[in-house]
């Protein structure tokens, strides 16, 4: 009690000292934002016991439980929850972005992605882990990456039992049950399960490299490949994996490598039972059933299964020879 007391005691200062009425008008919101200091969640779940700071995020949580979507979209049928959902996928067809970056013009669809790209120009990274001191720009992202160190896997697929560390993982697992692919680009029809796939898509139709390098200048279509090549300017590699010490520069090179000791191969065809520890060797993997070809040079026309298999194309156009030994 006397840690609330004087957690409250330097809030009221603060509040009076920067005269954060101004910033919150009604006492309710006051009082929200107090409980995110002194940490109080008085709202808890009476399935699972999980408690938040606010009702409206019981009731979000509360549907993770009843698997309940009571906003329904006229335009495409999707079911959606909450209401603020339905909001943003409203805009995934209409294209709105409300939300605009008065530093570099850049618009957003939703305030959470226009809030973490204003801190981009700065640098600002708030966000810091108590255990290995990286920071991060948005809390969200801080709270995936504690998981690398947790090992926790809060998400879990209640048809087979699969869990996740990110919602977002689960979701898209949920679509390799159900064969849905809401996300439709509409230059040539292709459809994906998951928005940032059909974003990574469209940039195949634009050329748009939207990640620069501020070291060398180079620029990247994916987020993924541009934190890459930043940690061979750095040298940086603080994902580690903790049963033999080797270290990655991604997330997602050290998941994978995870794979090696645990034999786990989670992407299964389902025409022929072939299983994979890498999603793009499965993905690579489907279009030998298919026969599809996503990438294609506009110069001579020519498509490939692989986008690996693009690159090693141009440079017979090129005529580039980026290999070089240094012996």
């Amino acid at each position: 009690m006397l840690d609330t007391y004087w957690n409250l005691t330097v809030i009221e200062t603060y509040w009076e000292n920067h005269h954060m009425e101004e910033q919150f008008q009604t006492s309710g919101s006051r009082e929200r934002h107090l409980r995110t200091h002194i940490v109080e969640k008085p709202y808890e779940c009476n399935q699972c016991g999980k408690a938040f700071a606010r009702c409206s995020l019981l009731q979000r949580h509360k549907r993770t439980h009843t698997g309940e979507k009571p906003y329904e979209y006229n335009q495409c049928g999707k079911v959606i929850a909450p209401h603020s959902n339905l909001r943003y996928h409203k805009r995934i067809h209409t294209g709105e972005k409300p939300y605009e970056c008065n530093q570099c013009g850049k618009a957003f669809a939703q305030h959470s992605s226009f809030q973490y790209h204003k801190r981009t120009h700065p640098g600002e990274k708030p966000y810091e882990c108590n255990q290995c001191g990286k920071a991060f720009a948005a809390s969200s992202h801080l709270q995936r990456h504690k998981r690398t160190h947790t090992g926790a896997k809060p998400y879990e697929r209640n048809q087979c039992g699969k869990a996740f560390a990110q919602h977002s993982s689960l979701q898209y697992h949920k679509r390799t049950h159900t064969g849905e692919k809401p996300y439709e680009c509409n230059q040539c029809g292709k459809a994906f399960a998951t928005s940032s796939h059909l974003q990574r898509h469209k940039r195949t139709h634009t050329g748009a490299k939207p990640y620069e390098c501020n070291q060398c200048g180079k620029a990247f279509a994916q987020l993924s490949t541009f934190k890459y090549h930043k940690s061979t300017h750095t040298g940086e590699k603080p994902y580690e994996y903790n049963q033999c010490g080797k270290a990655f520069a991604t997330s997602t090179h050290l998941k994978y490598h995870k794979r090696i000791h645990t034999g786990e191969k989670p992407y299964e065809s389902n025409q022929c039972g072939k299983a994979f520890a890498q999603l793009s060797s499965f993905q690579y993997h489907k279009r030998t059933h298919t026969g599809e070809k996503p990438y294609e040079f506009n110069q001579c026309g020519k498509a490939f299964a692989s986008s690996s298999h693009l690159l090693r194309h141009k440079l017979t156009h090129t005529g580039e020879k980026p290999y070089e030994c240094n012996q």
